[in-house]
Protein backbone atom coordinates (compact mmCIF):
# COMPACT_ATOMS: atom_id res chain seq x y z
CA UNK A 1 0.00 0.00 0.00
CA UNK A 2 1.02 3.16 -0.38
CA UNK A 3 0.78 5.60 2.38
CA UNK A 4 -0.31 8.44 2.08
CA UNK A 5 -2.08 9.44 -0.55
CA UNK A 6 -2.22 13.40 -1.33
CA UNK A 7 -6.22 13.51 -0.36
CA UNK A 8 -5.98 11.55 2.35
CA UNK A 9 -4.16 13.60 4.52
CA UNK A 10 -4.76 17.61 5.66
CA UNK A 11 -2.59 19.81 7.55
CA UNK A 12 -2.47 23.27 8.82
CA UNK A 13 0.07 25.86 10.63
CA UNK A 14 3.98 25.36 11.67
CA UNK A 15 5.71 24.61 14.94
CA UNK A 16 5.58 21.09 16.59
CA UNK A 17 3.91 19.01 14.67
CA UNK A 18 1.04 16.79 15.75
CA UNK A 19 -0.17 13.61 14.10
CA UNK A 20 -4.30 13.37 15.29
CA UNK A 21 -5.62 10.15 14.60
CA UNK A 22 -9.37 9.64 14.44
CA UNK A 23 -11.84 7.40 15.63
CA UNK A 24 -13.35 4.37 14.78
CA UNK A 25 -15.70 4.52 12.15
CA UNK A 26 -15.23 8.09 11.66
CA UNK A 27 -12.42 9.79 9.18
CA UNK A 28 -10.09 12.79 9.58
CA UNK A 29 -13.01 14.86 9.69
CA UNK A 30 -14.31 14.56 12.84
CA UNK A 31 -10.53 16.74 13.66
CA UNK A 32 -11.85 19.77 11.83
CA UNK A 33 -11.84 22.26 15.09
CA UNK A 34 -8.29 21.29 15.77
CA UNK A 35 -7.25 21.25 12.48
CA UNK A 36 -8.11 25.15 12.59
CA UNK A 37 -8.06 26.31 15.94
CA UNK A 38 -4.56 24.66 16.91
CA UNK A 39 -2.10 26.48 15.02
CA UNK A 40 -3.42 29.63 16.74
CA UNK A 41 -4.14 33.14 14.80
CA UNK A 42 -0.83 33.64 13.76
CA UNK A 43 -0.51 29.90 12.53
CA UNK A 44 2.94 28.85 14.61
CA UNK A 45 1.36 27.27 17.56
CA UNK A 46 1.67 23.87 16.12
CA UNK A 47 1.84 21.72 12.56
CA UNK A 48 -1.37 19.65 12.85
CA UNK A 49 -1.47 17.21 10.65
CA UNK A 50 -4.83 14.71 10.51
CA UNK A 51 -4.52 11.41 8.08
CA UNK A 52 -7.66 9.69 7.35
CA UNK A 53 -6.50 6.04 8.45
CA UNK A 54 -6.61 2.74 6.44
CA UNK A 55 -9.83 2.52 4.44
CA UNK A 56 -11.73 5.20 6.12
CA UNK A 57 -12.40 8.67 4.51
CA UNK A 58 -10.21 9.01 1.50
CA UNK A 59 -6.94 6.48 2.41
CA UNK A 60 -6.84 3.16 0.95
CA UNK A 61 -6.86 -0.30 2.68
CA UNK A 62 -4.72 -2.13 1.18
CA UNK A 63 -4.30 -5.81 1.10
CA UNK A 64 -2.59 -6.55 4.96
CA UNK A 65 -4.49 -8.09 6.95
CA UNK A 66 -5.69 -6.38 10.30
CA UNK A 67 -3.35 -5.26 12.83
CA UNK A 68 -2.68 -2.05 14.94
CA UNK A 69 1.02 -2.26 14.39
CA UNK A 70 0.87 -1.70 10.71
CA UNK A 71 -1.56 1.55 11.18
CA UNK A 72 1.19 2.83 13.73
CA UNK A 73 3.33 1.96 10.94
CA UNK A 74 1.68 3.90 8.20
CA UNK A 75 2.11 6.86 10.87
CA UNK A 76 5.83 6.37 10.85
CA UNK A 77 5.87 6.62 7.23
CA UNK A 78 3.78 9.57 6.80
CA UNK A 79 6.19 11.02 9.05
CA UNK A 80 8.80 10.14 6.12
CA UNK A 81 6.87 11.62 3.63
CA UNK A 82 6.87 15.00 5.27
CA UNK A 83 9.76 15.35 6.33
CA UNK A 84 9.62 14.80 10.30
CA UNK A 85 11.77 13.40 12.28
CA UNK A 86 9.90 13.78 15.98
CA UNK A 87 6.06 14.36 16.73
CA UNK A 88 3.62 14.38 19.16
CA UNK A 89 1.09 11.74 18.00
CA UNK A 90 -2.40 11.79 19.47
CA UNK A 91 -5.29 9.80 18.87
CA UNK A 92 -9.24 8.78 19.84
CA UNK A 93 -10.34 6.12 20.53
CA UNK A 94 -9.15 3.48 17.80
CA UNK A 95 -6.68 6.36 16.90
CA UNK A 96 -5.32 6.18 20.65
CA UNK A 97 -4.76 2.51 20.00
CA UNK A 98 -2.76 3.37 16.98
CA UNK A 99 -0.67 6.10 18.68
CA UNK A 100 -0.34 3.74 21.98
CA UNK A 101 1.46 0.86 19.03
CA UNK A 102 3.43 3.93 17.34
CA UNK A 103 5.13 4.30 21.00
CA UNK A 104 5.94 1.07 21.29
CA UNK A 105 7.36 0.55 17.71
CA UNK A 106 8.42 3.98 16.90
CA UNK A 107 9.49 5.68 20.42
CA UNK A 108 12.67 7.35 19.10
CA UNK A 109 10.08 9.61 16.98
CA UNK A 110 7.66 10.45 19.62
CA UNK A 111 8.42 13.50 21.75
CA UNK A 112 4.56 14.35 23.27
CA UNK A 113 1.64 11.87 23.33
CA UNK A 114 -2.38 12.45 23.41
CA UNK A 115 -4.37 10.12 24.80
CA UNK A 116 -8.04 10.56 24.29
CA UNK A 117 -11.14 8.18 25.07
CA UNK A 118 -9.44 5.41 24.83
CA UNK A 119 -7.90 2.83 27.29
CA UNK A 120 -4.90 1.05 27.55
CA UNK A 121 -6.28 -2.25 28.51
CA UNK A 122 -7.31 -5.30 25.51
CA UNK A 123 -10.75 -6.60 24.88
CA UNK A 124 -12.33 -8.60 26.88
CA UNK A 125 -13.28 -12.02 25.38
CA UNK A 126 -16.49 -10.31 25.48
CA UNK A 127 -15.73 -7.56 23.04
CA UNK A 128 -13.72 -9.46 21.24
CA UNK A 129 -16.70 -11.64 19.85
CA UNK A 130 -18.75 -8.75 19.35
CA UNK A 131 -16.13 -7.00 17.40
CA UNK A 132 -15.98 -10.03 15.16
CA UNK A 133 -19.59 -10.35 14.85
CA UNK A 134 -19.88 -6.60 13.41
CA UNK A 135 -16.83 -7.60 10.87
CA UNK A 136 -18.82 -10.74 9.69
CA UNK A 137 -21.97 -8.80 9.61
CA UNK A 138 -20.77 -6.29 7.44
CA UNK A 139 -18.44 -8.16 5.18
CA UNK A 140 -22.02 -10.35 4.37
CA UNK A 141 -24.35 -7.50 3.48
CA UNK A 142 -21.57 -5.75 1.66
CA UNK A 143 -23.12 -2.50 3.71
CA UNK A 144 -22.50 -0.56 7.16
CA UNK A 145 -26.40 -0.45 7.37
CA UNK A 146 -26.26 -2.88 10.52
CA UNK A 147 -24.02 0.36 12.60
CA UNK A 148 -27.08 2.32 11.79
CA UNK A 149 -29.38 0.14 13.01
CA UNK A 150 -27.80 -0.22 16.25
CA UNK A 151 -27.62 3.15 16.70
CA UNK A 152 -24.05 3.09 17.87
CA UNK A 153 -23.64 7.14 18.13
CA UNK A 154 -25.90 7.08 21.05
CA UNK A 155 -22.62 5.33 22.35
CA UNK A 156 -20.43 7.52 21.14
CA UNK A 157 -21.92 10.73 22.15
CA UNK A 158 -22.88 12.22 25.41
CA UNK A 159 -26.44 13.05 27.11
CA UNK A 160 -26.64 16.85 26.25
CA UNK A 161 -25.21 16.46 22.47
CA UNK A 162 -26.67 18.64 19.70
CA UNK A 163 -28.88 17.05 17.11
CA UNK A 164 -26.66 18.84 14.47
CA UNK A 165 -23.36 17.27 16.54
CA UNK A 166 -25.52 13.81 16.04
CA UNK A 167 -26.22 13.79 12.51
CA UNK A 168 -22.74 14.75 11.26
CA UNK A 169 -21.30 11.37 13.53
CA UNK A 170 -24.19 9.57 11.42
CA UNK A 171 -23.38 11.14 8.29
CA UNK A 172 -19.59 9.86 9.30
CA UNK A 173 -20.52 6.68 10.09
CA UNK A 174 -22.52 5.93 6.96
CA UNK A 175 -19.29 7.07 4.65
CA UNK A 176 -17.76 4.52 5.92
CA UNK A 177 -16.65 1.19 3.41
CA UNK A 178 -17.54 -2.33 4.90
CA UNK A 179 -14.13 -3.35 4.34
CA UNK A 180 -12.68 -0.43 6.57
CA UNK A 181 -15.06 -1.21 9.15
CA UNK A 182 -14.66 -5.07 8.97
CA UNK A 183 -10.52 -4.33 9.04
CA UNK A 184 -10.38 -2.31 12.16
CA UNK A 185 -12.80 -3.96 13.77
CA UNK A 186 -10.16 -7.31 13.39
CA UNK A 187 -7.48 -5.32 14.15
CA UNK A 188 -8.92 -3.56 17.40
CA UNK A 189 -9.72 -7.28 19.06
CA UNK A 190 -6.21 -8.47 18.01
CA UNK A 191 -4.43 -6.00 19.92
CA UNK A 192 -2.85 -6.33 22.92
CA UNK A 193 -2.48 -4.34 26.52
CA UNK A 194 -0.23 -1.64 26.32
CA UNK A 195 0.20 -0.72 30.42
CA UNK A 196 4.35 -1.70 29.70
CA UNK A 197 4.09 1.10 26.79
CA UNK A 198 2.93 3.83 28.75
CA UNK A 199 4.56 2.73 32.13
CA UNK A 200 7.78 3.19 30.21
CA UNK A 201 7.32 6.86 28.47
CA UNK A 202 9.55 9.07 28.65
CA UNK A 203 7.36 11.71 26.94
CA UNK A 204 4.97 14.37 28.27
CA UNK A 205 0.99 12.69 27.58
CA UNK A 206 -2.17 14.31 28.49
CA UNK A 207 -4.88 11.88 28.79
CA UNK A 208 -8.62 13.35 28.06
CA UNK A 209 -11.83 11.86 28.76
CA UNK A 210 -15.43 12.82 28.47
CA UNK A 211 -16.65 12.97 31.53
CA UNK A 212 -19.72 11.01 30.56
CA UNK A 213 -18.16 8.59 28.19
CA UNK A 214 -19.44 5.15 28.54
CA UNK A 215 -17.01 3.39 26.13
CA UNK A 216 -13.86 4.03 27.81
CA UNK A 217 -14.85 5.91 30.78
CA UNK A 218 -13.28 8.40 33.47
CA UNK A 219 -11.75 4.92 35.49
CA UNK A 220 -9.78 3.86 32.08
CA UNK A 221 -8.03 7.40 31.69
CA UNK A 222 -7.46 7.58 35.27
CA UNK A 223 -5.33 3.99 34.92
CA UNK A 224 -3.26 5.46 32.06
CA UNK A 225 -2.39 8.57 33.82
CA UNK A 226 -1.69 7.00 37.00
CA UNK A 227 0.58 4.35 34.46
CA UNK A 228 2.79 7.51 32.36
CA UNK A 229 5.23 8.93 34.32
CA UNK A 230 4.96 12.69 32.87
CA UNK A 231 0.68 12.64 32.42
CA UNK A 232 -2.08 15.46 32.96
CA UNK A 233 -5.21 14.01 32.98
CA UNK A 234 -8.55 16.40 32.03
CA UNK A 235 -12.05 15.40 32.18
CA UNK A 236 -14.11 17.23 29.95
CA UNK A 237 -17.47 17.70 31.84
CA UNK A 238 -20.97 16.79 30.24
CA UNK A 239 -19.83 14.86 27.12
CA UNK A 240 -19.19 11.48 25.84
CA UNK A 241 -16.66 9.52 23.73
CA UNK A 242 -16.12 12.23 21.09
CA UNK A 243 -15.06 14.87 23.45
CA UNK A 244 -13.32 16.92 20.68
CA UNK A 245 -16.40 17.36 18.74
CA UNK A 246 -18.57 17.71 21.74
CA UNK A 247 -16.52 20.10 23.28
CA UNK A 248 -14.09 21.63 20.95
CA UNK A 249 -12.85 24.22 23.18
CA UNK A 250 -11.97 22.59 25.58
CA UNK A 251 -10.22 19.66 24.68
CA UNK A 252 -8.09 22.48 22.04
CA UNK A 253 -6.89 23.96 25.26
CA UNK A 254 -5.66 20.53 27.06
CA UNK A 255 -4.33 19.82 23.84
CA UNK A 256 -2.50 23.33 23.63
CA UNK A 257 -0.92 22.62 27.09
CA UNK A 258 0.57 19.46 26.14
CA UNK A 259 2.04 21.41 23.31
CA UNK A 260 3.08 23.85 25.79
CA UNK A 261 4.51 20.84 28.20
CA UNK A 262 6.55 19.53 24.83
CA UNK A 263 8.26 22.60 23.96
CA UNK A 264 9.51 23.63 27.33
Amino acid sequence: MTFPSAPSVRENGTGTPLVLLHAYPLSALMWAAQLERLPGPAGDLARVITPDQRGFGDAELGVDGPSLDLAADDVARLLDSLGIERAVIGGLSMGGYVAMAFARRHPERLCGLLLADTKATADTEQASANRERIAAAVLARDSVRLLAEERIEDGLLGPVTTPELADQVRAMIAAAPPKAVAWAQRAMAARGDSSQVLAGLAVPTAVIVGEADALTPVADAQLMTDLIPDAELTVVPAVGHLSPLEAPETFTAAVRELLRRVEA
